[in-house]
């Protein structure tokens, strides 16, 4: 099967409530990476020095070197910056991402984040790139991340975030069964499940923007006030649009540096003077968003055998089940799971067909209110299109009009008057009958297979939840 594996649709035009507690309009989530100590070091075995988030800007690894200046950049934030940070924050519910080697290296940092109530995820085992890692070593080093922070934190982790990740990261931390929810993506502002095989996977999406690793990268943030403006403009954004989540990512080497805590702190402040704002751990969201929205699994169109696709959908196109099939053969994937996407594939494969074809499928739709109609041979759904505006109840003098406008149709353009009646009530289609009489040949042929396209729309959203 030709098949996209990626999610270009998400929750489409309408998100759902979050009904976040207390009528909030906003969920503010504030994220404190801890990593000192758990970079990349000779020491910690690794093969070359750091070259990630620090005051050295494009700064290159040193193979088989350590990096003195590196390494008291990353020091500075375990001695120093996380304290600042601490101080601030202390009464607030704040995420750690810590690296299970960073925690055990710096228990008094621990075991102050345990003394405040906050929650402590996981950020992977160390802070190395993983883009190149083979899939058992990824999934060892995952295993012993788990081990590791529940010896040092006293309770394993109920969130992970590798951040340096692979292809397989996301999955590999659902196939665990151990995670609450999962961050490693940013595709969206609100949380949203994942399947893997027999897994939901709750997905908390992180933010790479409102974050101050723009401290530490070409074309970013170079003073508190450009920090502080942009996290006020994402917060009046989200808030303004109501039912979102705004996610803050900190490192205790970058905003934990006096030159910048000051716009941390106008932010909280800035947030703390809204009255509708849930300050809230992504564990909390993650609890949250498993009561009020569950996950639901349905029938996916994208993964279904060319078989089931055909016996579910092979009669959304009336006795043209050759649109259905060659629908199949797109490139189907999440986006096409919904009434939309579907519908578009299908419309595409409708398109590209011959006129020819596409007469095919005119001449497969019954005349509206006709003798099949009267005898009771329409399909299941032509009955019900048909009865939805009361074609099934008309008049002797209605049902003889409608006669006498079907054979003068038919006569002209050589194929059935066709509209998608659920958009319509008897007064409206008798209007657009009498005005669509009026077409030349080829106007009309395109009217009618837009009206065909329509009535395959309402089929499909009989079948379909979103």
């Amino acid at each position: 099967m030709n098949r996209y594996p990626r999610d270009m649709s998400g929750y489409g035009p309408n998100p759902p409530d979050p009904q976040w507690p207390g009528g909030a309009r906003i969920a503010v989530q504030i994220v404190l990476n801890y990593e000192e100590g758990g970079e990349n070091n000779v020491l910690h075995g690794d093969a070359a020095s750091e070259a990630f988030l620090s005051e050295i800007v494009g700064a290159d690894a040193w193979p088989g070197q350590r990096h003195w200046n590196m390494e008291s950049f990353y020091e500075y934030g375990a001695r120093a910056g996380f304290w600042r940070l601490h101080r601030l924050m202390a009464d607030l519910p704040v995420t750690v991402y810590g690296v299970a080697t960073a925690l055990a290296r710096c228990p008094e940092q621990v075991e102050a984040m345990k003394a405040t109530d906050w929650e402590i995820a996981s950020h992977g085992l160390k802070w190395v790139e993983y883009k190149d890692a083979p899939e058992d070593v990824e999934r060892a080093h995952m295993e012993e991340a788990i081990t590791l922070h529940t010896e040092v934190v006293g309770a394993p982790p109920r969130g992970w975030y590798t951040g340096r990740c692979s292809m397989n990261t996301v999955r590999l931390a659902a196939e665990t069964g151990a995670f609450a929810y999962v961050a490693d993506t940013y595709a969206d502002d609100l949380p949203y499940w994942a399947e893997f095989g027999r897994r939901d996977q709750l997905i908390v999406p992180y933010t790479l923007d409102a974050n101050d690793m723009r401290f530490a990268t070409p074309q970013g943030f170079n003073a508190g006030e450009q920090f502080f403006d942009y996290l006020k403009a994402s917060f009046d954004a989200l808030h303004r649009e109501g039912g979102r989540m705004m996610s803050v990512g900190l490192h205790c080497r970058l905003v934990g540096r006096p030159g910048r805590v000051e716009a941390l702190r106008r932010f909280i402040e800035y947030a703390q003077a809204h009255d509708d704002v849930w300050f809230a751990t992504r564990e909390q969201i993650a609890d949250h968003w498993a009561r009020v929205h569950p996950h639901q699994r349905f029938a996916r169109p994208s993964q279904m055998d060319r078989e089931t696709f055909l016996k579910t959908f092979d009669h959304v196109f009336e006795h043209s089940p050759w649109v259905e099939d060659r629908a199949f053969d797109l490139e189907l994937g999440p986006a096409h799971d919904t009434v939309f996407g579907l519908h578009n594939a299908m419309c595409r494969a409708f398109r590209s067909a011959s006129e020819d074809e596409r007469l095919g499928v005119l001449t497969a739709h019954p005349d509206l209110a006709g003798k099949l109609a009267a005898a009771k041979k329409l399909t299941t759904d032509s009955t019900a299109e048909q009865a939805s505006a009361g074609l099934d109840a008309l008049t002797d003098a209605e049902r003889a009009e409608f006669e006498r406008m079907n054979g003068a149709y038919t006569e002209k353009f050589g194929f059935p008057f066709i509209i998608a009646v659920r958009d319509h009530d008897k007064a409206s289609i008798k209007a657009a009958f009498q005005g669509r009489l009026e077409h030349d040949r080829e106007t009309e042929f395109a009217a009618a297979c837009r009206q065909v396209e329509r009535i395959a729309f309402h089929r499909l959203k009989e079948l379909l939840p979103r």
